[in-house]
């Protein structure tokens, strides 16, 4: 379907239906099916799991292993969507760039700037090699022996350590020594997206803060795509995972300057139309690019309270050649509720309790299975400053008890 005939929208489960397809299903996915879903479109949401919390919202949703290529070219086939959306790095994206290249459907933004963004490997040379942007220093590694070769020549102690293929933190080390090497390696193939005995170490980076700045490839008013910048989003994470973010980050102008130009080329070299999460260091006016996530970003909740449209509505439109507006409405921050079990099925106490915070809002999202340190909802608040949202949204999360059932 061409860009021009996706603004005409259809009926959803009918012939003139506009169809997207989600892969992933996850709490970002949930929230990008219901703005989907506002805008008119019929939504297939797939994951590795059944009960995903976008399925529970989409129209149709199927149960495969979506790095098994031939299953998930058989689903495409079947389903025939306009559009084929990744909302997860664990794709096979070698069938996206098939599928992109016989015509089957439009992949966002790009079958290429999936598989580029799947690896860490892949991202990094195009930011550090090709663009010649300011990253931390680097190298990747095949065997033990290449991970402590390569930080004895040269990316030196405190380092990280990661799997090439991860999200959310899985399978990241801080090492501060040699004897955290072998550690470090034991836990990176374990906890990867993937079967992959990569890794990528990296010297630990001085910043005084970290941002993701959320940046949008849309049509603009000439007709062709053009890219928008929400305000910078500041975030503290644990062991790589985030925990909490806050909207706007104060930033001085040369710093921000410097981030939307490294956001530019980095997504301009990605290509397509949507939303790009670009995490950033920052140290006085200097910056350093980190990662790109070429999806709505998990530190991006905050805009749920904070925009007139969110990340996911922002990703929606932006897809579907729509106009979008990424104006700020007013601070606020957002918190993670963990699971704090390892159970089914949970139930959750202190809603009412957390509601009553001034100017707080709830997203429960509905995982079947809880575990400990997984990401079962969000608190959002807003408040005239940071520092007042950021404690309202702190207390607000703080209220929420995960119970057995």
């Amino acid at each position: 379907m061409a860009l021009s005939h996706l603004a005409r929208i259809g009926t959803p489960l009918s012939p003139s239906a506009t169809k997207v397809m989600l892969l992933g299903a996850g709490e970002l996915g949930k929230e990008v099916i219901i703005a989907l879903q506002r805008l008119g479109v019929e939504v297939v949401a797939v994951d590795r799991y059944a009960d995903a919390p976008g399925m529970q919202v989409a129209h149709r949703s199927h149960v495969i292993a979506m790095t098994d290529a031939v299953a998930l070219r058989a689903l495409i086939e079947t389903e025939r969507p306009h559009l084929v959306v990744p909302e997860i790095e664990a794709i096979a994206t070698s069938v996206l760039l098939e599928i992109e290249r016989d015509g089957l459907a439009e992949v966002i933004p790009t079958a290429r700037a999936a598989q580029l963004t799947m690896n860490r490997e892949g991202i990094r040379r195009l930011a550090a090699d090709e663009l010649g942007l300011p990253t931390s220093a680097y190298a990747f590694a095949d065997s033990l022996s290449e991970l402590q070769t390569a930080i004895d020549a040269g990316i030196g102690y405190p380092c990280f350590v990661k799997p090439v293929m991860s999200s959310s933190g899985k399978g990241q080390s801080f090492l501060r020594g040699a004897q955290d090497v072998q550690p470090a390696w034991d836990y990176a193939l374990q906890a990867g997206r993937v079967k992959e005995t990569r890794v990528i170490v990296e010297s630990f980076m001085p910043f005084d803060y970290e941002i993701t700045q959320l940046t949008v490839h849309a049509l603009g008013a000439s007709g062709a795509v053009e890219t928008f910048f929400c305000e910078p989003v500041g975030h503290v994470q644990v062991n790589g995972d985030y925990v909490e973010s806050w909207q706007p980050q104060p930033m001085s102008p040369l710093a921000l300057q410097r981030s939307r130009d490294i956001a530019r080329r980095v997504t301009d070299a990605l290509g397509g139309r949507g939303i790009f999460g670009v995490e950033l260091f920052v140290r006085g006016d200097d910056v350093w690019f980190s990662e790109v996530s070429p999806r709505p970003h998990d530190t991006g909740l905050v805009t749920l309270a904070t925009q007139r449209l969110s990340e996911f509505e922002l990703h929606a439109r932006a897809i579907l050649g729509l106009p979008v507006d990424t104006r700020l409405r007013r601070p606020g921050a957002s918190a993670v509720i963990y699971g704090g079990m390892a159970e089914p099925g949970i139930a959750f106490e202190g809603v009412a309790e957390a509601l009553a915070v001034p100017e707080s809002d709830l997203r429960l999202f509905g995982k079947p299975e809880s575990f400990v340190k997984r990401r079962m909802g969000v608190a959002v608040a807003t408040a005239d400053t940071i520092d007042e949202a950021r404690s309202r949204v702190k207390l607000a999360a703080s209220c929420v008890r995960p119970v057995k059932a």
